[in-house]
């Protein structure tokens, strides 16, 4: 950074650093300069296991300025916007928003690696536009179908337990006023269009 001293000229000369960015392009105060490497998200993330690294080591990686490996990471790709690593957050970090700001600048540059991870991301958006939640078992059907189709005999186990407890459904659900929550989405989508 520079000091606060410098001339508008130096100012505009100098390039914006990959921490800059991030926060710049996430909405509100984000709180990553926050982050106290704790590592509490990344043992809250219900995704933790499929991800190539931590959103820890993701922050750690865009203070360092490691742009093409964080924008190359499924990380961002298998959040499901659960938003529990933020309510454990110790700092309050905008963790969730943070994955979609890296969302959108991988998009924009087209440097993902994975194809699986946004197609995981797509289908889950499905689901919620469609219905206004997730509906686990046909989320995971249709990545593991498309994607790895032996990969449900490594999740049957999960499966059952989530069977088991009731927390598992055989059939989506909508949610109440699902037309309310198109029209917030459209509207959504419009000015996103427009800006």
């Amino acid at each position: 950074m520079l000091p606060a001293h410098a001339s508008p000229t130096q100012q505009s000369l100098r390039q914006k650093s990959f921490l800059e960015e991030v926060i710049q392009n996430t909405p509100g105060d984000c709180r990553l300069l926050s982050c106290i490497q704790c590592g509490t998200c990344g043992g809250s993330c219900p995704s933790g296991q499929d991800m190539d690294h931590t959103p820890r080591a993701i922050f750690a990686m865009i203070s360092a300025g490691l742009r093409q490996e964080v924008l190359k990471s499924n990380t961002p790709w298998y959040c499901v916007s659960c938003y529990y690593c933020m309510v454990r957050c110790p700092q309050s970090v905008h963790i969730t928003d943070i994955m979609y700001t890296l969302k959108r600048l991988a998009i924009k540059e087209k440097v993902y690696d994975d194809s699986k991870a946004p197609d995981f991301s797509k289908s889950f958006i499905e689901w919620v536009e469609n219905y206004g939640r997730a509906f686990e078992l046909g989320l995971m059907s249709m990545h593991l179908i498309k994607h790895n189709p032996f990969g449900v005999f490594k999740m049957a186990g999960m499966g059952m337990g989530m069977l088991t407890k009731g927390r598992l459904a055989f059939t989506p659900t909508r949610i109440r006023g699902i037309d309310s929550l198109k029209a917030i989405l459209n509207k959504a989508k419009e000015l996103e269009a427009a800006a």
